[in-house]
């Protein structure tokens, strides 16, 4: 993973600040390239295991036709509502598919963890319903941007 700030290093996270922000949100905006080559950006629920960032999908979405044509991406988490407040980082790299697709709940041993910890953050039970229409994508990114403007002061 690279760190692709050059300019913004005294507002950017770092390594346990990133993983607390990444550690506490629910929701990010992933950006894909359209077979027409236009950007295409949605809002979904993602897990950060402190070296990937697992993306649930619809697996019949725009989404999820774009990444199996070209499967990079770019993602941004981010929040705040005043400008002295606003945080956030940006991932990019490739996805890869972990496990079936539609996810029906086959045995797949480095999901175990993955599918625990989304369903308790957002489903607030231990284990994951699979309802045959989403799958599994893991970002492990091939450069981080981060920024907190709190600490401008």
């Amino acid at each position: 993973m690279t760190v692709t700030q050059r300019r913004g290093r005294r507002i950017m996270m770092e390594p346990a600040e990133l993983d607390a922000f990444l550690g506490a949100q629910r929701t990010c905006r992933v950006a894909t390239v359209s077979s027409d080559g236009a950007p295409h950006i949605s809002p979904l629920w993602f897990v950060w295991d402190g070296t990937s960032l697992w993306l649930y999908s619809i697996t019949r979405s725009k989404r999820w036709s774009a990444l199996r044509r070209d499967p990079r991406v770019a993602v941004v988490v981010d929040a705040g509502e005043e400008y002295g407040e606003l945080r956030g980082v940006e991932l990019s790299g490739a996805v890869e598919f972990v496990g079936e697709a539609p996810r029906t709940g086959e045995p797949v041993p480095e999901l175990v963890e993955v599918e625990r910890l989304f369903a308790r953050r957002n489903f607030g039970i231990d284990e994951m319903p699979h309802d045959g229409r989403h799958a599994w994508l893991r970002l492990t990114p091939d450069a981080i941007a981060s920024w907190d403007f709190r600490k401008l002061g």
